[in-house]
């Protein structure tokens, strides 16, 4: 894909996330209070397909704009009366620039990487709310389709997260840490650390404010090349149209520590769930 289509992939997302809220606001969703918490939590007993736009300005040394689109399909299985578990499978398509002048442009399918949580099936009871968690391993696959957009490692590592729901409010946090154990020797290890700690203040009629950064440490890089920290956040809401459920959320993010060697200035992420609550 070139910058064009690039560009245009982006206003796409963009115009769907927007549809997706402005439609909200004239849509009331039955149950919407309860589905938005279910949609809020990462290992809730919900069926959801997350469309999440990444849109990183201010890539490399020409100050490229990249594009990373994750679908993410979350199933809860449940194992018996006590536990579930979650499978969580992240797919990402990418849309790299060049990152310095002679450097080629590609787009493709990234490394796939299925995640895997055992959570109890009845919250924790907690003051004033209620406590969820949940453990489990991921893998890394080497799918990418372009030696640029993946690691070339097959890898593999745990998972965790947890959460609390009290009041108006969901905090938590996901964390995940990758190992590589295999794949092509020429390619550099894997050992890559993401924390995504999230809060979301609940409004009515579905609305809420929310901010989930995705902080990243590449423990195989120098220091100064290691940590992203982005810091911000957005809105969104829980809505039906007609028997089908949506969360649609806008976000936006600033990197207060980035790579030297071409880690973006500022994220947009732009998302749409489809929810699809269980019986």
């Amino acid at each position: 894909m070139d910058a064009a289509g690039g560009i245009q992939m982006k206003r796409f997302w963009y115009s769907l996330a927007a549809l997706a809220l402005g439609v909200g606001a004239f849509i009331s969703a039955a149950n919407a209070a309860d589905l938005r918490e279910q949609s809020q939590n990462p290992i809730a007993n919900l069926i959801s397909v997350p469309f999440q736009n990444n849109t990183n300005f201010g890539v490399g040394h020409l100050n490229n704009t990249q594009n990373v689109h994750n679908i993410q399909p979350v199933i809860p299985i449940g194992l018996n009366e006590n536990w579930n578990l979650i499978t969580r499978t992240i797919i990402p398509v990418t849309y790299q620039p060049a990152m310095f002048r002679g450097d080629s442009t590609d787009f493709g399918l990234g490394d796939v990487v299925p995640q895997m949580f055992f959570s109890p099936k009845r919250p924790t009871p907690i003051k004033g709310g209620e406590f969820v968690w949940g453990l489990g391993p991921n893998l890394l696959l080497p799918t990418a389709t372009d030696p640029r957009l993946g690691t070339g490692k097959w890898g593999a590592g745990p998972s965790f997260v947890a959460l609390a729901i009290v009041k108006s409010f969901v905090v938590g946090a996901l964390v995940v840490n990758q190992w590589s154990f295999g794949g092509d020797s020429d390619r550099e290890d894997v050992n890559f650390l993401t924390v995504q700690p999230f809060l979301n203040y609940n409004l009515p009629e579905g609305w809420f404010l929310t901010s989930s950064p995705v902080i990243t440490a590449n423990w195989e890089a120098d220091s100064d090349e290691r940590w992203t920290v982005p810091v911000g956040g957005g809105i969104g809401r829980v809505f039906n149209i007609g028997s089908q459920s949506f969360n649609g959320q806008v976000q936006a993010f600033s990197n207060v520590i980035t790579p030297d060697n071409g880690g973006a200035n500022w994220q947009l992420r732009a998302q749409l769930n489809l929810l699809f609550p269980t019986k």
